[in-house]
């Protein structure tokens, strides 16, 4: 239970106090209405007493009273009536709420931290209230009246007689059996004449004249001269004199206000004699003078006649009774009480009290203890003192008292009023009031045997009440407290007499008792006990201090205090109480918040919210409602359409209090604010035919952060070469979609007239469908003009001024239960400024034909569309969008920290130039180096002129837009054979063999050494590209070398012609997807030629074999493919003729097959390579049909250069890899080796598609850079390496000097022996045979060479001199010679054989190295051709 303000050993005496009844003449009732008070309520202020009372009981010994109270009330002859009790009871409750500024305890129990008003003053109140309005019964005595007051005023006429009169009146009240109320403890009751006097207007020696005749008759025991009233109540008074009756009549004003109008006002003991007539009671100070003795039958309780009673408290009508009560207290607190009465009158009322307690109630009270303790002896016979004798009885054995269910239903049993068992227990009452407990405790154990015995139940539940409650209170605690007589009591009460009432005090008293001994479990179950059905305050009040002893228990059952409160607050709900019921429930909530008892958190919520609307608590009910529906609700769909439609019904009333106040937030649906995705610019246009728009950024692109680093470091190369090689540090990556992945801690860039597109991501996370109207965006705008001033406009509702920002309204936006949805919303700014973007701003509602609306009709005239929405409140929701978390500095990572994040924020700058890009013809599928044609449109759709355009991709080799002259380029595909997209001449058959040449620059086809190859410019016409004007440009294709999927990214840069501060450029993106199939395999090698000499005697000439090999599987219908030309590409060499070529022409290759080309190269003349060493390539043609295409021409050049560039990018980035440590020596033997040839293959693909023939063309390159070494024209799959073991020790770092290879050797000098093939000799004539034989030997190195040349032969063993056949080298075996830079020496050598046979000329060793060095490098000559030759005899 929670605390209270008094103790139980307060409580109980303060609930059960001596009764006294007040009966005044109607004179003496005025005198106290003067300080608007009556006689009984003049007097409760001093009733307790303050100082110790004492007394002796029967055995004589003094027992001492502390803090005595008495109870003085005005004779009331009617029972009040329940349904007034209740009345009463709710009023209280009601008028008793938790102080404002309560400070609440702060109760920790495990992970709980809960706020709990630690008192409960309503129950308190109602409890006191409850004790007080006690009707008194038969079965007990308690509330009896002991004592009589007679009050008369000294300012009647007899007051005397008056005296007589009222005596009369009360002895005809008491003993007329017209009279079963009030009940009277004996026949002999006290009686106390007081005679009132009027300071202020009577005469003071008449008052003392009449008091002394008072004494003589009456005996100065039995009465007092009480004066008052020692002013006027003149409001101009200087002195203030303290109110103390307000706290009492504050909480009983109901029942104040009711006794002022029913009370007992008149008492008439002759009604037709008006001289006889006493004004006791009235409001107004007026006498009333018409006799109405019914009027004492109304007791203070009493309803109107014309209220009903089941109207009384569990009825409909409770706010009435609060409000009522307010006014009633509004009433009240104007009232001053005791106005006439001075600080003296106040102690003369506390001395009058004293003294009738000291002379008059306590005497009496000692005599009728001692007469009843006298009669109960000598009825019994027993010895002189029944409580030495009960000492005897109870201390010996015990006997078994029988058990509640076997005792016969017999509460009916009355006892007559003079029955010695109803002796003992007035006797037992009498104690108990006076606090005697050990004597009350022995009587009441004895009464309660008799009555068990005579089996009167009410009687025995009474006595086991009040013995319990005796025991209790012994002093000394010489005895447990016997719980059991207790429970015994309340069962019987309950079950047996069905008086709840007295069960109820049972309750409340054992109650406190257990809780005084900690003994909360058993509290609460007794609490909980009574809850029933019949009365719902009682029941809450009850099981609200159950909950409490939950609550403050040693280890605090918190769940149980929480789930006892719900229970009270449905019970205080019923009850008509409604502020209780909200308060129970929301301390209740405490405990099931954030614990994921969603149900029973969804059950409060609503439950609050419809208290909080009962009680006008709009702002309550909202978040309540609100709730209900942003947690994850577990409800069904039905359950959570009731909820969504009692939180909008809700809203509409709370908005419509304020329509002009600002919007207010709404809680669905849920806004994923981090997944805000904000697009600058227009949407993309579709396709149109032929026509394909670039892909550009959409919203419908999935953010891909490998993709957006390509794009950024494109942006940067084209920025970069625009730049002359330096990236601005200002430059900042054009961003044209921002989401959560974006750099969004700069405010972006958008341009005037271009719209702003908000994707905004709902979630709907009910079950029902949520339809939002009117969605748009909230936005606030500082618009800057020319002059640079700041306009600021806020705009709030769609209804703004349109010249500024054009915002987008969707009329209707359906979110389905439980999904997801984004909303794209535009902005179209028509001015330059800043803009902030805050929210979004719709109707919420829901459908109507989703669920029929419980009482709630559809909005008339609030909404037209296909669905017909039930009802629907204007709010708004905000977007914040968190930043993200800093993580640079110390302090950064030690504490949380989080970025901006402005991508709702953009600052609109002037207009710029927009650009769209247009491709026609543009294809998807392409065989691995075919070539297309295509055409590419550029239009300007603004209103500025753009200028330096420029493509940049990582890809420069799948496309072209052709050379740099127009020479190059051919204007149309249309003027060839076939519309081949390539320049060709037709060709007479003669020269079919031999090359045909030309030559081109790098430079032409933007190529140039310096420049990056992926930034290409766009050859626009004036370079400029006027607003509103298109281009169209054709575009060249080559499918890439690998087959599969290629996805090519383009980026177009533009500027506009006027410069912009803030946007120094555009870009626009386009991503093409080619998906390409085999078709060829091109391999070549390249050798020297054996024939050292070419026409011109240059050394020199090389072999170029070419295997090329129909790798497609006639996928793509390809038939077969012609090769149709073969070219070579180089600085420094060119094909001459083909040397193998078959009789037919044209090489056909069909599905698989592989066909071998080989050509003669040789070096180029001198003055082709001498113009522009650098940049100049010879182009030759070697033609397999009747039509030469021009290789130096686009788009074969082109290809070529762009295939070669990307492989020396790659050379050069495998080179940096190793360490550039090589010796000059062995840099030039390795030149030896190198060739530089490209061969380009041009071939022509028959298809047949869709039973139509069609043609395709296109190009392999193959780049030759070793000699003897085999190259290719698509890249080679790698064999990943095998594993290896790990080496645990560290490798020693000893420098091996780098030596070249032995190919590479091989190549330095080559050697070449001529001689006949075969030689006629006649043996017989001569014996030797001798041979001239010519060595050449040519230096292929670019230095100077020292050649040793040796002919002995290197003998291994004599087996091998067999097998090579002897012969002797005659002359010098040795020679040393010095070789020139690419130098040809020829030596005369003889070989001399001495018998035929075939013999290896192939044996001299040739030693070389470079002048300048001392290492000598042998040449090996294991590459070369034996040199065989025929020895014939004739």
């Amino acid at each position: 239970m929670a605390q209270c303000v008094q103790s139980v050993q307060e409580l109980i005496p303060d609930s059960f106090v001596p009764c006294v009844a007040a009966l005044c003449s109607d004179e003496a009732e005025r005198l106290t209405r003067l300080n608007h008070l009556s006689f009984a309520e003049l007097l409760k202020p001093f009733s307790r007493l303050t100082s110790e009372v004492h007394m002796r009981d029967p055995n004589n010994q003094l027992h001492v009273i502390k803090n005595l109270k008495i109870a003085v009330s005005n004779i009331i002859t009617q029972p009040p009536q329940p349904g007034a009790i209740r009345k009463l009871l709710n009023d209280v409750v009601s008028g008793s709420q938790p102080a404002e500024g309560l400070v609440a305890n702060v109760i920790t129990a495990g992970d709980y931290d809960l706020n709990i008003s630690a008192t409960t003053p309503w129950f308190e109140s109602y409890r006191e209230t409850f004790l007080q309005s006690m009707p008194a019964s038969d079965h007990e005595f308690l509330n009896h009246y002991l004592a009589c007051m007679l009050v008369a005023s000294s300012s009647e006429a007899e007051p005397v007689e008056q005296f007589s009169k009222l005596s009369q009146e009360q002895h005809r009240i008491q003993h007329n059996n017209d009279y079963s109320y009030p009940k009277w403890f004996i026949p002999n009751t006290l009686k106390y004449y007081v005679l009132l006097h009027d300071v202020s207007a009577g005469d003071e020696q008449r008052a003392e004249s009449i008091y002394e005749e008072m004494k003589q008759k009456y005996g100065t025991q039995g009465c007092y001269l009480l004066k008052i009233n020692s002013r006027t109540s003149n409001r101009a008074s200087d002195e203030q004199i303290p109110d103390p009756w307000s706290q009492y009549l504050q909480k009983n004003s109901i029942q104040n206000q009711e006794s002022y109008e029913d009370g007992p006002c008149t008492i008439t003991s002759n009604k037709n004699s008006d001289s006889n007539l006493l004004s006791l009671d009235g409001l107004d100070n007026e006498v009333k003078v018409d006799g109405l003795p019914n009027n004492f039958r109304a007791h203070p309780l009493q309803l109107d006649s014309s209220s009903d009673p089941s109207n009384s408290i569990d009825g409909p009508d409770h706010v009435k009774s609060a409000s009522s009560l307010h006014e009633t207290k509004k009433a009240n607190t104007g009232i001053i009480h005791g106005a006439c009465l001075t600080l003296t009158d106040h102690d003369r009322i506390r001395q009058f009290i004293q003294e009738f307690t000291f002379r008059g109630l306590l005497p009496h009270i000692e005599k009728t203890i001692r007469q009843l303790n006298d009669q109960l002896i000598s009825r019994k016979g027993l010895s002189r003192s029944l409580f030495s004798a009960t000492k005897k009885w109870f201390s010996g054995s015990k006997v078994p008292e029988k058990s509640i269910n076997e005792l016969k239903n017999t509460s009916g049993l009355l006892y007559p009023p003079e029955a010695p068992e109803l002796q003992i227990r007035k006797m037992a009452d009498l104690c108990f009031l006076v606090q005697h407990y050990d004597l009350a405790y022995s009587c009441y154990h004895t009464a309660k045997k008799d009555f068990l015995n005579d089996q009167a139940m009410l009687y025995a539940a009474g006595a086991l009440e009040m013995a319990a409650v005796s025991a209790f209170l012994q002093p000394g605690a010489p005895r447990p407290y016997p719980a059991h007589y207790m429970d015994t009591a309340i069962q019987t009460y309950r079950d047996i007499c069905k008086n709840m009432v007295l069960a109820e005090r049972c309750v409340l008293l054992s109650a406190e008792i257990l809780k005084s001994q900690s003994k909360y479990s058993e509290a609460a179950a007794l609490l909980i006990r009574l809850t029933s059905e019949d009365s719902d305050l009682r029941s809450a009040l009850l099981l609200e201090q159950a909950a409490h002893c939950f609550i403050n228990m040693k280890s605090p059952m918190v769940r149980k205090y929480a789930f006892h409160m719900i229970l009270a607050g449905h019970r205080f709900s019923k009850a008509g109480q409604k502020k209780h019921a909200l308060r129970c429930y929301c301390q209740a909530m405490q405990v099931y918040k954030g614990k994921g008892w969603s149900l029973a958190e969804d059950h409060i919520n609503f439950t609050i919210g419809r208290q909080s609307y009962t009680l006008r608590q709009l702002d309550n009910a909202v978040s309540a409602f609100r709730h209900i529906l942003i947690n994850e609700s577990k409800q069904s769909a039905a359950q959570q359409g009731a909820f969504l439609r009692e939180y909008l019904y809700v809203y509409k009333n709370v908005s419509q209090l304020s329509p002009d106040g600002p919007l207010p937030q709404l809680p669905l649906p849920y806004i994923n604010s981090s997944a805000t995705r904000v697009f600058f610019g227009h949407d993309r246009r579709p396709a149109d035919g032929e026509k394909q728009a670039a892909t550009h950024v959409s919203l419908d692109q999935e953010y891909d952060s490998e993709s957006s680093q390509q794009w950024r470091e494109l942006e940067e190369q084209v920025v970069a070469v625009v730049n002359r090689g330096v990236i601005p540090s200002n430059f900042y990556p054009t961003q044209y979609c921002l989401n959560s992945y974006s750099d969004n801690s700069r405010f972006p860039l958008a341009v005037v007239e271009e719209p702003i597109t908000v994707e905004v991501a709902f979630r709907n996370p009910l079950k029902v469908p949520l339809l939002l109207t009117d969605l748009s965006l909230l936005w606030k705008f500082q618009s800057k003009d020319s002059s640079g001033k700041d306009n600021e406009e806020v705009k709030e509702l769609v209804t703004g001024e349109p010249e500024m920002i054009g915002t987008e309204v969707i009329s209707e936006f359906l979110i389905n239960g439980e999904e997801s949805k984004v909303a794209r919303l535009k902005l179209f700014p028509h001015h330059i400024g800043e803009l902030h973007i805050l929210g979004v701003v719709y109707n919420l509602g829901t459908i109507q034909g989703y669920m029929t609306v419980d009482g709630i009709g559809a909005l008339p005239g609030c909404h037209t569309g296909k669905h017909s929405l039930s009802m629907s409140v204007r709010g708004r929701q905000d977007l914040e969008i968190q930043g993200p978390r800093l993580n640079n500095t110390k302090e950064e990572k030690t504490s949380i920290k989080y970025g901006p994040d402005r991508r709702l924020d953009p600052i609109i700058t002037a207009e710029m130039p927009l650009l769209e890009v247009f491709f026609i013809h543009f294809p998807t599928g392409l065989l691995c180096g075919e070539i297309r044609k295509a055409y590419v449109e550029f239009v300007n759709v603004s209103k500025c002129p753009l200028t330096g355009l420029k493509v940049v991709s990582k890809r420069p080799e799948f496309f072209t837009f052709g050379g740099n002259t127009a020479v190059l380029t051919p204007l149309s595909p249309s003027a060839s054979e076939n519309c081949s997209a390539y320049k060709t001449v037709v060709t007479d058959s003669t020269s079919v063999c031999t090359a045909l040449i030309s030559s081109a620059s790098s430079v032409d086809f933007g190529t140039g050494v310096g420049s990056q190859p992926e930034v290409i410019p766009v050859p626009l016409p004036d370079t400029v590209l006027l607003p509103g004007a298109s281009v169209q440009l054709p575009m060249w294709l080559r499918g890439p070398d690998e087959e599969g999927v290629h996805e090519i990214n383009f980026l177009f840069y533009y500027e506009s012609v006027k410069k912009q501060p803030k946007i120094r450029h555009r870009i626009l993106r386009h991503t093409a997807v080619i998906c390409t199939s085999r078709s060829l395999n091109v391999r070549a090698t390249v050798c020297r030629s054996n024939s050292l000499e070419d026409e011109e005697g240059r050394g020199g000439n090389m072999l170029v074999f070419v295997d090329v090999e129909n790798t497609n599987t006639s996928e793509a219908g390809v038939k077969e493919f012609h090769i149709v030309q073969v070219s070579s590409s180089s600085k420094h060499w060119r094909l001459q003729k083909s040397v193998n070529l078959s009789e037919n022409k044209d090489a056909k290759l069909a599905s698989r097959e592989k066909g071998k080309f080989c050509f003669k190269a040789i070096r180029c003349k001198e003055k082709e390579v001498a113009t522009q060493p650098s940049e100049k390539y010879t182009f030759a043609d070697i033609i397999f049909g009747n039509e030469q295409i021009i290789s130096s021409a686009s788009p074969c050049a082109d290809f070529f250069y762009r295939s070669l560039s990307s492989e020396l990018k790659k050379a050069q980035l495998s080179v940096h890899a190793e360490k550039q440590s090589i010796e000059d020596a062995v840099r030039l033997i390795q030149k030896c080796s190198e060739v530089d040839l490209n061969i380009v293959v041009l071939w022509k693909a028959y298809v047949v598609e869709d039973s139509k023939q069609l043609i395709l063309e296109g190009q392999h390159h193959v780049l030759l850079r070793t000699i003897g070494k085999e190259a290719f024209s698509c890249p080679q799959k790698q064999e990943p390496p095998e594993m290896e073991l790990l080496k645990f020790f560290r490798p020693e770092n000893t420098t091996v000097p780098l030596r070249p290879s032995v190919e590479q050797l091989s190549n330095l000098i080559k050697t070449s022996l001529h001689y006949p093939e075969s030689f006629n000799h006649p043996f017989h004539q001569k014996s030797l045979c001798l041979v001239p034989v010519t060595l050449l030997l040519s230096n292929c190195s670019k230095a100077d060479v020292d050649v040793i040349v040796d002919l002995r032969h290197k003998t291994t063993s004599p087996e091998a001199l067999e097998i090579h056949g002897s012969f002797t080298w005659l002359g010098q075996t040795q020679y040393k010679l010095q070789l020139k830079s690419q130098e040809i020496h020829s030596l005369q050598l003889k070989a001399c054989f001495v018998h035929t046979g075939v013999y290896n000329l192939g044996t001299p060793r040739v030693f070389a190295k470079l002048s300048d060095q001392v290492t000598v490098f042998e040449t090996s000559q294991q590459n070369s051709m034996p040199a065989l030759i025929i020895i014939n005899n004739v």
